[in-house]
């Protein structure tokens, strides 16, 4: 076993994860955490992938977009048998600890080994998916696992709306099974998954020059716990740009406001943990409008004691002048806007008890150069659900009037629809049984991968998804299982020697 000779050179004599199990697989997991991989910031880590591939005379192709395809000939006695095709996502969700300061294109990801759990010290993790690049690349790295010929297909941007998916190539794939490793439950096989859709409203901020004789006051809210717009958002935990906007609303009903600048969030696809707001008042109306939005903060804290119990909401008085701020009715309508979209689970799935079926997540507000842009993932498992959703945003931006806008961001991200034929659902569910002994779960998922981009391109394709235990993802408090790791990894190569045939 050659166990990444490619570029080790950040990691080397440094390693955190050289006693952890499965050790091959921790290996590159602990040589992808070292790289630059947020979203949009692939290119060091298919650097490495491409080196990898190259010292092992691998087939590889490589995009502009840096998604890779490592391609590997099956093992004695398995050179004739059908490929498979493996898939994970390259980047990471980079987000930061409250008060942390922690450069990913410098410093990577810092490991720690907690007990069971492995967690980055300040930061996201990024074992979603850097777990399912490294198991891939322990298969590839192997020279004693049996395994069919190897399509590992490694996308990037996937935590942006599903860019790299999106634009693979895959007519470089002859494969017509797939697993995909981009899970969170090693309870489950992944048999079926929902499909998303961002849509942006824009409003504009009509800027005018601010009022005289008045006082700043800054709304702060964080310490949300956050969480992924579609594994957590049946939590009902706090979303923070709606509740910026209820602070915001608050303090318009109580008197003068003017609003300088707002802003929420990290990415779409992740539930905001902080949001805040500046703006000036009259001088003599600050105190009353500072115990109005007091008040309604304390009434915040108490909705959310039991899903959010560490919510944090401030008001300030920081020492600053503005040069412009947003028109009254401009801010008015902004406020309106985000109150009235629809946040969290919107329908719950009568087809799959337990599940729910359609959920959006006002997920990004920031304030650009003219217009402050709200962005929001629409998540389902039917079609027709999402695009309502969809239409329903529209025609809030329309009913907003002048100066509000919505479109669709990006791809319309399909489902993965539930196969009852699938085969290599029956041979996944046998190699569980034989290495967990016992009856797996299987799962049509709420979430929103990739997986329906390739169903739908590859006519015939038998796909199925294996999981580990991944907790609080795109989310400080990110953290893996290395035990389920340990012992998800015997299933993936009995799966791999069962697909002879």
């Amino acid at each position: 076993m050659d166990n990444g000779q490619a570029g080790t050179g950040r990691n080397s004599g440094n390693r955190v994860l050289s006693d952890i199990e499965p050790r091959e697989v921790m290996f590159f997991f602990e040589e992808l955490s070292a790289r630059h991989r947020c979203s949009q910031h692939e290119k060091d880590a298919t650097d490495y992938i491409a080196t990898f591939a190259k010292e092992r005379g691998l087939d590889y192709h490589r995009d502009d977009l840096d998604n890779i395809i490592v391609k590997k000939p099956g093992t004695k006695g398995y050179e004739d048998a059908p490929t498979v095709i493996l898939h994970g996502h390259i980047d990471m969700v980079c987000k930061l600890e409250d008060g942390v300061t922690h450069d990913f294109a410098t410093d990577g990801v810092k490991l720690k080994v907690d007990g069971d759990r492995i967690r980055a010290e300040g930061t996201t993790l990024g074992a979603d998916n850097g777990l399912g690049i490294s198991y891939m690349l322990a298969l590839l790295d192997s020279d004693d696992l049996p395994h069919p010929p190897l399509e590992c297909v490694m996308t990037v941007m996937e935590e942006m709306g599903k860019v790299g998916g999106d634009n693979v190539d895959l007519t470089k794939l002859s494969g017509k099974r797939m697993i995909d490793f981009n899970w969170i439950e090693e309870k489950q096989l992944l048999a079926g998954c929902s499909g998303d859709v961002t849509c942006r409203i824009d409003v504009d901020c009509q800027w005018q020059p601010a009022g005289e004789g008045r006082t700043a006051l800054l709304f702060d809210i964080r310490a949300l716990k956050g969480g992924h717009c579609e594994f957590d958002i049946h939590f009902e935990r706090g979303n923070a740009i709606a509740l910026i906007a209820r602070l915001l609303r608050r303090a318009m009903q109580t008197g003068d406001v003017e609003l300088a600048r707002i802003s929420g969030g990290v990415q779409n696809n992740v539930i905001p943990a902080e949001a805040e707001a500046l703006v000036f008042v009259p001088a003599d109306a600050a105190d009353t409008i500072e115990a109005a939005v007091n008040a309604l903060a304390k009434d915040i804290k108490h909705e959310f004691r039991h899903s959010d119990p560490g919510m944090k909401i401030g008001v300030s008085r920081p020492d600053e002048t503005p040069d412009r701020v947003m028109s009254q009715e401009a801010a008015a309508k902004l406020v309106r806007v985000i109150a009235n979209l629809p946040n969290g689970i919107t329908n719950q799935n009568l087809e799959v008890e337990g599940n729910w079926e359609t959920s959006n997540n006002i997920g990004l507000l920031r304030t650009r150069k003219d217009e402050v842009e709200i962005s929001n993932t629409i998540t389902s498992a039917v079609t027709s659900r999402k695009h309502d959703v969809l239409d329903r945003m529209m025609m809030l931006a329309e009913l907003a009037g002048d100066g509000v806008r919505a479109k669709q961001l990006g791809l319309d991200a399909p489902e993965f629809p539930w196969n009852p034929d699938s085969k290599m659902l029956e041979i996944a569910k046998d190699s569980y049984k034989r290495v967990m002994g016992k009856e797996p779960d299987v799962l049509v998922s709420v979430c929103s991968l990739e997986l329906g981009m390739f169903t739908q391109r590859i006519d015939g394709l038998d796909t199925i998804g294996i999981g580990t235990n991944l907790y609080d993802l795109h989310s400080p408090a990110e953290s893996m299982d290395h035990t389920s790791a340990a012992r998800v990894w015997p299933l993936i190569k009995d799966v791999m020697a069962s697909l002879d045939r």
